[in-house]
C-alpha cells in the first residue's frame, strides 16, 4: 500500500489584546501611514504578561486536533517551530506536550524562524512516508512582543511583529489517486548562512566572549532583533519566487494550475512583488498580515485557518506556499487540500 501525507486538521489562536498602529504611535516615533505604506500592517495581537508561547500553541493545537476528528492520544509526534521559546531549554515542544497530556511520544523543536512551518511540514511528510509515524502535530507559535524594543530606537523592527500560533495535523493515508488525493505533493528547503547577520538576535549567545549576556550587551541593545531591511526585501522576493518555480517544475505543475497561494506574512510589499514577478493574480494570494503582523513560524497555518473560515480555501484545491526568513532560510511547498 502506497502512503500519502494529508493535512486533516487546522487550528489557530491569537491573544485577545489588539495593538493598532495608532497605539504604536504613542510608544515610538512612527505613524499609521508610515507602517501601512511600508508593510501593509494595520494591527497586531500581543500577549499579556502571563501568557507564554506554549500557551498559544496549546490553544491552536486543541483546535487542530478537534478539527481533525482525532483524539489527543492519536498523536504520535509533535514538531514545534518557534524562535521565541518559553525557556532556553528544554524545547517548547516538551512544555506543549505536558499541557496536552500526551507523554512519551517524540517531540522535535526546530529553529528555522519564518521558514519554520514549511521546514516542519517537510519533516513531517518524510516521517509519514517512511511509515514510522501516523499522526503528527505541527505547531508554529511565537510571542514576539516580550522581546521587542518598543522605544523609538526599535521602531523599524518592533512595528512588524505580532504574537500567535497555528497548528495542523498531518496524517498517513492510503494513496488512491495521486492526481486528486489530498496530500503534500512536494517540499523544497534552502538556506544560505553567509547572510545570517542580516536578520538576527545577537544576544544572549556563546559567540560573544566570556558571557552569554552581560550589562554591556544589554546597554547596546543586543537582546533585540537586528535587521537589514533592504537586504531582506531583495533576497525574499527573489528566493520566494525561485523556490515556487522549483516546486512547480519538479512536480510538473503549471503555475496557472494553482488555486491559492499561502505565503509567509512578513511584508505585504514582498508578497505583492512575488506575485507581480510571477504574474500571479493577486486574488489568488491570501494575505493576513494586515490583521496579525508577522507571526513568523505561525503565519502560514494562521493564514490557512483564516482562509478556511473565509471560504477561500476549500477541499480539493491545489495550494502553494513559500516563506523566507532569518538564516537566510527559504522554502516552498505544494499540496492539495
Amino acid at each position: 500500500m502506497k502512503i500519502r501525507s494529508e493535512i486533516i486538521g487546522v487550528g489557530s489562536h491569537v491573544p485577545a489584546n489588539i495593538f493598532t498602529n495608532f497605539d504604536l504611535e504613542k510608544m515610538m516615533d512612527t505613524t499609521d501611514e508610515w507602517i501601512q505604506q511600508r508593510t501593509g500592517i494595520v494591527q497586531r495581537h500581543w500577549v499579556d504578561e502571563a501568557t507564554s508561547t506554549s500557551d498559544l500553541a496549546y490553544e491552536a493545537s486543541l483546535k487542530a486536533i478537534a478539527n481533525s476528528g482525532l483524539l489527543k492520544t492519536d498523536i504520535d509526534m509533535i514538531i514545534f517551530a518557534t524562535l521565541s521559546p518559553d525557556h532556553e531549554f528544554p524545547g517548547t515542544g516538551c512544555f506543549l506536550q505536558a499541557k496536552l497530556g500526551i507523554p512519551e511520544i517524540a517531540v522535535l523543536d526546530i529553529r528555522q524562524q519564518c521558514t519554520g512551518f514549511l521546514y516542519a511540514l517537510s519533516i513531517a511528510d518524510k516521517f509519514i512516508l517512511s511509515g514510522s509515524h501516523k499522526n503528527i502535530l505541527i505547531v508554529g507559535a511565537e510571542v514576539h512582543s516580550k522581546g521587542l524594543d518598543k522605544t523609538p530606537n526599535g521602531r523599524n523592527v518592533a512595528v512588524l511583529f505580532g504574537d500567535g500560533a497555528g497548528a495542523v495535523i498531518v496524517s498517513a493515508r492510503e494513496m488512491l489517486n495521486p492526481s486528486s488525493d489530498s496530500r503534500i505533493i512536494s517540499t523544497h528547503l534552502f538556506s544560505d548562512g553567509s547572510f545570517a547577520k542580516e536578520l538576527w538576535l545577537p544576544a544572549p549567545g556563546t559567540a560573544l566572549g566570556a558571557d552569554r549576556i552581560n550589562n554591556k550587551m544589554l546597554e547596546q541593545g543586543l537582546q533585540y532583533p537586528q535587521m537589514n531591511g533592504k537586504s531582506v526585501f531583495v533576497h525574499a522576493t527573489k528566493r520566494m519566487a525561485e523556490c515556487l518555480m522549483t516546486a512547480c517544475k519538479e512536480s510538473k505543475v503549471d503555475l496557472n494550475e494553482i488555486d491559492l497561494f499561502l505565503f509567509h506574512q512578513a511584508n505585504l510589499r514582498i508578497n505583492s512583488k512575488v506575485a507581480e514577478f510571477l504574474s500571479i493574480s493577486e486574488d489568488k494570494v491570501f494575505n493576513t498580515i494586515q490583521n496579525y503582523g508577522n507571526t513568523t513560524a505561525a503565519t502560514i497555518p494562521i493564514g490557512m485557518d483564516d482562509a478556511i473560515k473565509a471560504g477561500v480555501l476549500k477541499k480539493g484545491m491545489l495550494v502553494a506556499s513559500a516563506a523566507f526568513g532569518s538564516g537566510f532560510t527559504w522554502a516552498s511547498a505544494l499540496w492539495r487540500f
